[in-house]
C-alpha cells in the first residue's frame, strides 16, 4: 500500500497541522539540519581532548581520568534521554518552535560554562544539565516529522539525519585540531558561540503556524493509545534502542578488537578512528536515500530490511583478519543502519494522534540514548568475560530478533487497523 496510507486515527489532526505549516517546511527543514550539525559538533568535539581536560581539572590517576572522561562524556546523553519526553510533552501544547529556541539558547549558554569548570564535578554536573535543557537534535525531529507532508517524511527525516550524522563525525576532527591552536577552554567558548549563531538563525527563521488546543480540551482526559497502536509504537521504542545499542557495543572495544587481530601498538588508535568513523560515513551517506525509500515503499518494510542487513554484517565482523576489513563492513553497517532512525519517525508520525505525537516521539528519542547507554556497558561486560567476537554475535541476534519481532507486530497490527506503511 502506499507510504502516503496512514492510521484513520491520525489522519484528521496530522493533516491540519501539516497543511498550516506548508509554506514553512522545507525552510524549518534547512535551519533544523544545520541547528542539528552544530549542537552535535559542539557535544562530540570534546572527544579527543576530554581525558586532558579531565586530567587539568585534578584527576590525575589513569585509571581515574578513564573513569570520569566516560561519566562526562555520557553525562549529557542520559540527560537528554530523561527529559525528551518532558519536551516533547510540551511541544505538544506549545508549540515546535519554542522547543528548538530554548534547546539552542540553553545549549549556547551552557558550552561556555563547560570550559569554565573548575573541578571534575563541575564538569559532569554541566554536561549533565547541557543533555536536560538541550536536545535540539531530538525537538528538531519531532518539527520535521510534523511539519513536513507525510508522503515525503521519510525523505526529511533522512536529510536531518545528515546534520547530526555530520556534526557527530566532524566534532572530534575539529576537537583534535582547535585546542592546539586556541587553547580547551577557548574551545568550549567557541563552540557555544556557534550554537548561539544557531540560536538566533532559529529564533529569526524557523516559523510555526501552532494552534494551542484550548482549556476544555487540554482539561478532558489524555489520549491513549490503543492496543492495536501499541502493536506499532512498542517495536519502534525496542528498535530506536537497538540503533544506537548495535552500534555503541562495537565501538568501545574496537581498539581491543584490532589489537587481537594484529594492529601494532603504534597504529591502533588512528585505525580504530577511521573503523569508527567508516560506520558514520556509511549513514551519512544513506540515511535520505534510505528515507526516500521508506517514502515509496513504507517505513516498515524498511525497517525489516535494515535489521536484517546490518545483523547480517555483524557476523563477518567477528572474522576478519585485516583492520581493512572491519573498515569495509563497518562502512557497510553504517550504511543500513542509516534507514532505521527516519523510519522510526516515520512510522510514529503516521499511527499517531498528532495531539500526543511529540511526547511519543520523545519516549523513541529517550529509547535511542538508551541504547546507547546500554550498548557499552553490555559490550564491555561480555567482551572482557567472553571475548571481543561474543559481542558480535549477540549483536546480530538482537537485531535479527527485533525485525523478526517488527515483521509478527506489524502484520498483526495491520489486522486492526488499516496498513500503516
Amino acid at each position: 500500500m502506499s507510504s502516503s496510507a496512514s492510521s484513520p486515527l491520525a489522519k484528521t489532526d496530522s493533516h491540519s497541522y501539516a497543511q498550516r505549516n506548508a509554506a514553512y517546511w522545507r525552510r524549518n527543514l534547512a535551519i533544523c539540519v544545520f541547528g542539528s550539525f552544530t549542537t552535535l559538533v559542539s557535544l562530540t568535539l570534546l572527544l579527543p581532548f576530554l581525558p586532558i581536560y579531565v586530567e587539568q581539572l585534578g584527576v590525575h590517576d589513569k585509571a581515574a581520568i578513564v573513569v570520569w572522561s566516560g561519566i562526562a562524556f555520557g553525562a549529557t546523553f542520559l540527560g537528554t534521554g530523561l527529559t525528551a519526553p518532558l519536551w516533547g510533552y510540551l511541544s505538544d501544547r506549545y508549540g515546535r518552535r519554542p522547543m528548538l529556541i530554548r534547546a539552542a539558547v540553553g545549549m549556547a549558554l551552557l558550552m561556555p560554562l563547560i570550559g569554565l569548570a573548575h573541578n571534575v564535578w563541575q564538569l559532569v554536573l554541566l554536561r549533565l544539565a547541557a543533555g536536560l535543557i538541550g536536545g535540539y537534535a531530538s525537538s528538531a525531529t519531532v518539527l520535521v516529522a510534523t511539519q513536513t507532508p507525510r508522503e515525503q517524511a521519510g525523505w526529511a527525516l533522512g536529510i536531518l539525519s545528515t546534520g547530526s550524522l555530520s556534526g557527530g563525525l566532524i566534532g572530534p576532527l575539529i576537537g583534535g585540531l582547535l585546542p592546539g591552536l586556541i587553547g580547551i577552554r577557548q574551545t568550549f567558548f567557541l563552540g557555544g558561540g556557534v550554537i548561539a549563531l544557531a540560536a538566533l538563525v532559529t529564533i529569526v527563521f524557523v516559523r510555526e503556524d501552532f494552534q494551542a488546543a484550548p482549556a476544555s480540551a487540554r482539561r478532558a482526559e489524555p489520549v491513549r493509545l490503543g492496543s492495536a497502536l501499541w502493536l506499532v509504537v512498542a517495536p519502534m521504542f525496542a528498535t530506536a534502542m537497538l540503533v544506537l545499542f548495535s552500534n555503541m557495543s562495537i565501538e568501545p572495544i574496537i581498539t581491543v578488537y584490532l589489537a587481537e587481530i594484529g594492529v601494532g601498538r603504534s597504529q591502533v588508535v588512528l585505525f580504530a578512528g577511521i573503523v569508527m568513523a567508516a560506520s558514520a560515513l556509511g549513514s551519512l551517506l544513506m540515511a535520505a536515500r534510505l528515507g526516500r525509500l521508506a517514502d515509496r515503499i513504507g517505513g516498515g518494510k524498511v525497517i525489516i530490511y535494515c535489521l536484517l542487513a546490518a545483523g547480517g554484517l555483524l557476523i563477518p565482523q567477528a572474522f576478519v583478519t585485516q583492520w581493512w576489513q572491519l573498515v569495509g563492513l563497518r562502512f557497510l553497517m553504517g550504511m543500513a543502519l542509516a534507514g532505521l532512525l527516519p523510519s522510526i519517525a516515520k512510522v510514529i508520525r503516521l499511527s499517531v494522534p498528532e495531539k500526543a505525537l511529540g511526547k511519543v516521539l520523545g519516549y523513541a528519542q529517550s529509547s535511542q540514548y538508551a541504547g546507547q547507554v546500554l550498548g557499552p556497558l553490555l559490550g564491555g561486560a561480555l567482551g572482557g568475560t567472553s571475548g571481543m567476537r561474543s559481542v558480535f554475535f549477540l549483536t546480530s541476534a538482537l537485531l535479527l530478533a527485533g525485525a523478526g519481532l517488527n515483521y509478527l507486530l506489524m502484520n498483526k497490527a495491520r489486522a486492526a487497523l488499516h496498513p500503516l506503511q
